[in-house]
């Protein structure tokens, strides 16, 4: 079976997806990861196929709206914000999404490429089923609000139904949609009208992340299902880098400070927070550059790029990120203590969970982060065993779970 995956964001939207490609393709399927041109080295390390989505996310951010976004983070000006950036790239996909389609046998649909995906592949006679990284909109629930909205706790009626609210908020901006259908010889119906139909026939979506780390709600309906989390790919040849080894040897385990592809051009305040919050609690670091640049100097402290989180993680003594679903499943399995540093999306969601979890002392929020509260955040990781013994136990039963693997059983079903 030809399979194309598609993901559209950062890093850590295509990185899950690699690991889950090899895994399909021991299985016996051909396998192509449709992504950003960015992501193309990501995708051939892993030893797959690379075919080309529209979209540059780090361009994306450093627009007027990308940064009106990062700035309100959360709330209705986010969701606005959020709606004027991502209209244009919607459109893009539509005949990017058909593009990539060409040929496939099984279409796997990361949250941004859904609606286009499920479209295609009816026009096509493609089968199609949804791969998400977090609880989204797409499979309400009265637990919790959609992970993407950073929301509070809003009570379960509302909780379950605050995603029709936003759609009845932005329909507007994506009335192109049925134009796009009707291109293909479908109806021309709304996105609402799509998600019901979607439910209505049990589409499936299945969930990379870990039911210990976010339970199966009891109000999903049937076919929306959580497999565990799918791992990236090492990539082919890779090697530590001596000094990096070096490093980890020369003393006690550090502290991982990275926060991804958030805060572009906030490079110097957050090394200058890092900084200080390492010396305040008396810990060694390593820091990851992300999109903001960071940097950090001392002889305490190694600067680092991109190194598989696999590898590096289990080496530390805790590990401070922005609460990407990527990175937040990468610390549970490595089994140490996290500290998240949010800004939007589904970061807050992730970051509260890890304080229910009882593997982190508390999070802070990337945008009013300073060096107290960091320095105390880390001190209390590090040297309350509670947080340690608790994240040890939990990836435990993190790391017996086959996420992948479930997604495999799910593709012979459909194939069937």
């Amino acid at each position: 079976m030809r399979i194309v995956i598609m993901a559209v964001g950062g890093r850590g939207d295509v990185a899950p997806y690699t690991g889950l490609g090899l895994r399909l393709r021991e299985a016996g399927h051909d396998v192509a990861i449709a992504a950003e041109s960015a992501h193309e080295p990501l995708v051939r390390s892993a030893g797959l196929e690379f075919r080309v989505l529209p979209g540059n996310s780090q361009a994306d951010l450093d627009t007027e709206d990308g940064k009106r976004w990062q700035e309100s983070g959360t709330g209705v000006r986010a969701l606005v914000s959020a709606t004027r950036l991502f209209t244009q790239l919607m459109k893009d996909l539509c005949d990017g999404v058909r593009g990539a389609a060409e040929g496939a046998d099984l279409l796997l649909l990361h949250h941004l490429t859904i609606y286009q995906g499920y479209a295609v592949g009816k026009a096509m006679g493609i089968p199609t089923m949804a791969l998400e990284l977090f609880p989204t909109g797409m499979a309400p629930t009265g637990d919790f609000p959609p992970a993407e909205l950073s929301l509070p706790d809003l009570g379960r009626w509302a909780n379950r139904n605050v995603d029709r609210l936003v759609g009845a908020l932005t329909s507007p901006a994506v009335r192109f949609f049925a134009d796009f259908q009707r291109e293909l010889g479908l109806p021309g119906i709304g996105l609402s009208s799509m998600v019901r139909a979607l439910h209505e026939e049990d589409w499936p979506i299945l969930h990379g992340f870990s039911p210990e780390v976010v339970p199966r709600p009891r109000d999903w309906r049937p076919g929306i299902e959580v497999s565990g989390y799918w791992w990236p790919a090492v990539p082919q040849g890779w090697r530590p880098p001596a000094e990096l080894v070096d490093f980890l040897d020369a003393g006690p385990p550090p502290v991982f400070v990275g926060f991804g592809s958030m805060a572009q051009g906030e490079g110097e305040r957050l090394s200058e927070i890092t900084a200080a919050a390492l010396r305040r609690a008396g810990v060694r670091g390593i820091v990851q550059a992300g999109w903001a640049g960071m940097a950090v100097a001392g002889d305490d402290v190694f600067s680092v790029g991109d190194v598989p989180h696999e590898w590096l993680f289990p080496r530390t003594a805790a590990v401070v990120h922005h609460g990407g679903a990527g990175t937040t499943g990468a610390a549970l399995r490595a089994g140490v203590p996290a500290i998240a540093a949010p800004l939007m999306a589904d970061q807050p969601f992730w970051a509260d969970r890890l304080v229910r979890l009882g593997v982190s002392p508390g999070s802070a929020g990337l945008r009013a982060l300073d060096a107290r509260r960091l320095g105390e955040l880390i001190t209390q990781a590090v040297t309350d065993p509670r947080f340690g013994d608790r994240a040890r136990t939990l990836a435990e039963r993190i790391r017996a779970e086959d996420g992948a693997g479930q997604v495999v059983k799910a593709v012979e079903r459909l194939a069937r």
